[in-house]
């Protein structure tokens, strides 16, 4: 029986490049985009690098307009997915709303629960959702969150993204602590600094930022970041679960970054 992977945001960056990475290693692949258009192109993209593996699609915004979370859509996917035949055995919850330049007194309370609904409450309606399907087929699986080493270690202007991805490592916990019964295994992996199309165009200043002086002297590529949430995905850690891996290059654990001398 093949494998199916449902990997969010992946159209572009990190996201594109894990669902690179399954699609390598012969599983089928679903993937989401809140627009159209950059959906279409990621997975023509897919499709013709990997013509032996399946790849759909799904236009899907995690968060509606008026910020609750997008019950609907998401079940709608799942449900056409359940008219293909497809069952997903792996979740990569990578998209996230990035909360970029939130600041304390100036951004409205809107802003902030937007946040903790895209990046928390509605991975947890992902999770049941694809958790849902494996019981009833009495199948096992996997769940991978994408989440951040700033789940530990805040940064200026972005305390709901911070707020967000602390909660959704207590999420993952929970999740792998009662769905591990159903043979569902839930882990996370916490990339720093990767070299996403905001990083080589340094928005937000992103590439003076310190996160970048490392102890091995480098950031993350989506490579990097791909092989470790393929091995919380794949049965190479089919023992394992509510784990993290971190991937920044060893940034958590200097106290601070050495600058190179000028």
């Amino acid at each position: 029986m093949s494998k199916t992977v449902l990997i969010t945001g992946a159209t572009v960056n990190t996201g594109f490049g894990v669902a690179k990475k399954f699609a390598s290693e012969g599983y089928d692949v679903v993937i989401t985009s809140r627009g159209e258009e950059s959906k279409a192109r990621a997975v023509a993209a897919l499709r013709a690098a990997y013509p032996a593996v399946r790849v759909e699609g799904y236009a899907l915004a995690l968060v509606n307009e008026d910020n609750t979370v997008n019950e609907a859509g998401i079940h709608a996917m799942f449900a056409d997915l359940d008219a293909k035949g497809v069952l997903v055995r792996c979740l990569v919850l990578n998209a996230a709303n990035l909360g970029i330049r939130q600041q304390i007194f100036k951004n409205p309370l809107s802003d902030f629960i937007n946040v903790i609904n895209t990046n928390v409450v509605a991975s947890y309606a992902l999770a049941e959702a694809m958790a849902a399907r494996l019981t009833q087929k009495g199948q096992g699986g996997s769940i991978v969150f994408v989440n951040s080493n700033t789940a530990y270690r805040a940064i200026p202007d972005r305390i709901a993204y911070t707020t967000s991805k602390s909660g959704a490592l207590g999420l993952m916990r929970a999740l792998a602590f009662d769905l591990g019964k159903y043979g569902i295994r839930v882990n996370a992996v916490l990339p720093g600094m990767i070299k996403t199309d905001r990083w080589e165009n340094n928005y937000n200043n992103c590439r003076a930022a310190l996160s970048n002086y490392t102890p091995l002297g480098d950031i993350a590529d989506f490579e990097d970041i791909a092989n470790a949430v393929y091995y919380f995905g794949s049965d190479q850690s089919k023992n394992t679960t509510g784990a993290e891996l971190v991937v920044d290059g060893g940034n958590m654990i200097q106290l601070y970054p050495i600058l190179p001398e000028k």
